[in-house]
């Protein structure tokens, strides 16, 4: 298999530290990673948009030669290929915390930090939108504290002691805010003890770059 992606972009980024998290925990999935330069647009090519007509990342190619083209599909179909491990859970009620968890960090979260960064400091280039950033930022309160909430029972991780996907999709984020030289945590000391902690994990050290 290959993954088609790009290092500092959150979505692919959330793959490649799910990818380095199910290593760490000894599952061994031959994927090679392809970085596709988003600056130099090669993701708008002929080449990357026959693997996905979007041109976004990540992409990953699967044995047979077909895509899957969304971060968190991906992450499911090799949850689904390569059990033994799973970061779910192996319980219907651990999984359904663990998605439940994981959509509300990717969708109140990741996409308004996404659109907070580019409005306050593109690195596409984008032109400065501060009314948009200040609206992300009055988004982002209400979901930054209900992880603030989880966090505060003394919990390492979003999910408790093991590493969950809503850790590899927010610190995906992250990441990017500090590239762009943003901090939207405010005084959230559990969250700011959370990144931390993450950062300092093998994983993380192997796939972060900011």
């Amino acid at each position: 298999m290959k993954l088609y992606m790009v290092p500092l972009a959150p979505n692919p980024t959330k793959v490649m530290l799910y990818i380095a998290e199910r290593a760490e925990l000894g599952t061994d999935m031959p994927i090679e990673q392809i970085v596709v330069n988003t600056v130099k647009r090669r993701n708008r090519e002929p080449e990357h948009l026959a693997r996905n007509p979007f041109g976004t990342l990540p992409v990953l190619e699967r044995d047979d030669g077909s895509y899957l083209i969304e971060s968190l599909a991906i992450i499911e179909y090799l949850e689904d290929r390569f059990p033994q491990g799973s970061l779910l859970g192996p319980d219907p009620e651990t999984r359904g915390n663990a998605r439940d968890v994981e959509r509300i960090v990717d969708l109140r979260i990741a996409g308004p930090m996404g659109s907070y960064g580019h409005a306050r400091n593109s690195p596409l280039g984008l032109p400065p939108n501060p009314e948009l950033a200040e609206r992300m930022h009055g988004n982002l309160q209400t979901p930054l504290d209900y992880l603030e909430k989880l966090l505060s029972d003394g919990r390492p991780l979003l999910l408790g002691e093991r590493v969950s996907i809503a850790d590899c999709t927010l610190q995906a984020s992250l990441q990017f805010l500090r590239y762009v030289e943003a901090d939207l945590f405010g005084e959230r000391p559990g969250l700011r003890a959370w990144d931390e902690r993450y950062r300092a994990r093998p994983a993380a050290k192997n796939v972060l770059r900011w």
